[in-house]
C-alpha cells in the first residue's frame, strides 16, 4: 500500500469506500459520472473494486465470495484512509490495461 496525497478529497475517499463495499454497482455508477471517473485516486480504486466485485458475485455461492467481500471492506477502509492498495494480480491487470 502506498499513500496518494496529491489532491485527494474526502469525497474521493468516500466514493472509493463505497466502490469496494457496494461493488459492482457503485464502480459502474462512478464510470459514468464525468466529475468522478477521471480522478486519479478514485480511478485507481474503482477498477480494482469492480473486478473484485465481479469475482465476489461469481463466487458468492461459495465461502470464497464471503471472504472476498470481507477483503473488499478492508480495502474500502484503506481507501477511506487515503491509501492506494495493491491487490495481487488485479492491480497489475488494471495498470496494464490503463484502467488505473
Amino acid at each position: 500500500m502506498t499513500n496518494f496525497n496529491s489532491e485527494v478529497t474526502s469525497d474521493d475517499k468516500l466514493w472509493a469506500l463505497l466502490a469496494y463495499i457496494f461493488s459492482p454497482l457503485v464502480p459502474i455508477i462512478i464510470m459514468v459520472m464525468e466529475d468522478k471517473k477521471n480522478r486519479p485516486f478514485l480511478k485507481a480504486h474503482n477498477a480494482q473494486a469492480l473486478i473484485l466485485g465481479i469475482i465476489a458475485v461469481i463466487t458468492s455461492s461459495f465461502c470464497v465470495g464471503i471472504l472476498v467481500w470481507f477483503y473488499m471492506i478492508y480495502l474500502g477502509i484503506q481507501a477511506y484512509n487515503g491509501k492506494i492498495v495493491d491487490v495481487p494480480v488485479i492491480t497489475n491487470l488494471c495498470k496494464g490495461q490503463g484502467w488505473a
